[in-house]
C-alpha cells in the first residue's frame, strides 16, 4: 500500500510525530485535530510546559482522592474494596467527561467542585443514572428478559423510548468533524430523560404489562448509558 504523504499545512511538531509514526508501521490517516486550551479558576491559561501544573498522574490521584470522600459521605456501608474500584471509576471518569464534553474548540475553566459534581452535565451525574437503574434490577431481584412490545402511554415513556432511539444516529456523527461532545450532550439529555421517566412512572409498582415494559426501558437505558460512555473511555460502577 502507497504510503500517504504528511499533510504540509499541519504545525512542524505535528508533522514530525506523524513521520515518526509512520517510520514505526502506523498507516493511519492522521489527522491534527485542533483544541481550544484549559483555564485556572482565574481565567488564565494554565501551562504545561512552564513546570507550574501538576502531572497527569498527580491530577488522576487527587481526583480519585476526591470521589472517594464524596462517596464516603454518601455511601459509608460500602465495603473497602468497593470503595477504591468506585472511587478510582467516578473521579477518573470526571477528569475525561468534563474535557469531553466540551466542544473541542473552546476553553473551559478547569473546576473540581463542576467536575465532581452529581448534578448537571458530568460524569458522575451519568453514572449515578446507570447505579439507579441497576439497583432496580436489584430489587426486582428476578431475570429479566426484554419483550418483544413496549408499551409506552406515559409521556415520559414515549419520551424516553425517543431519547434511546437517537443513540445509533448519534454516534456517527461523533466522527464527524470529530466532537465527542456530541455523544456526551446526548447521554446527558437521556439520563434526564430517564431520571424524569423515573419519577412520574412507577417501575415495580405497576400492573403488566406496563411493568414489564418500563423495566424493558430502564434495562434498554442502561446499556445506552454504559456502551456510550465506554465509548468516551468510562466505566461504570454497580452502587455508589
Amino acid at each position: 500500500m502507497k504510503e500517504m504523504p504528511v499533510p504540509q499545512a499541519l504545525p512542524r511538531w505535528a508533522r514530525k510525530r506523524i513521520a515518526i509514526a509512520r517510520r514505526e508501521g502506523y498507516t493511519a490517516d492522521f489527522r491534527h485535530i485542533t483544541f481550544g486550551s484549559i483555564l485556572g479558576e482565574d481565567r488564565k491559561l494554565m501551562k504545561t510546559r512552564s513546570g507550574e501544573n501538576v502531572p497527569l498522574r498527580d491530577l488522576l490521584d487527587e481526583a480519585v482522592q476526591r470521589a472517594r470522600k464524596i462517596i464516603e459521605e454518601k455511601n459509608p456501608e460500602l465495603t473497602e474494596p468497593e470503595k477504591v474500584g468506585i472511587a478510582q471509576k467516578v473521579g477518573i471518569g470526571a477528569v475525561k467527561y468534563y474535557d469531553l464534553s466540551q466542544y473541542r474548540m473552546t476553553d473551559y475553566i478547569f473546576s473540581w467542585d463542576r467536575m465532581l459534581s452529581f448534578q448537571g452535565n458530568t460524569a458522575p451525574y451519568l453514572q449515578n443514572a446507570y447505579v439507579r437503574v441497576r439497583s432496580i434490577f436489584r430489587k426486582a431481584a428476578e431475570e429479566f428478559v426484554v419483550p418483544t412490545q413496549i408499551a409506552l402511554d406515559a409521556p415520559e415513556e414515549r419520551t424516553l423510548a425517543l431519547k434511546l432511539c437517537q443513540f445509533a444516529e448519534t454516534v456517527p456523527a461523533v466522527l464527524n468533524d470529530f466532537r465527542p461532545n456530541l455523544l456526551a450532550n446526548y447521554l446527558y439529555e437521556l439520563a434526564n430523560a430517564f431520571h424524569s421517566f423515573y419519577e412520574a412512572c412507577p417501575v415495580l409498582k405497576s400492573e403488566e404489562p406496563a411493568r414489564s415494559s418500563r423495566l424493558a426501558l430502564c434495562e434498554l437505558t442502561a446499556r445506552v448509558l454504559e456502551k456510550g460512555l465506554e465509548l468516551l473511555g468510562i466505566k461504570v460502577p454497580e452502587k455508589m
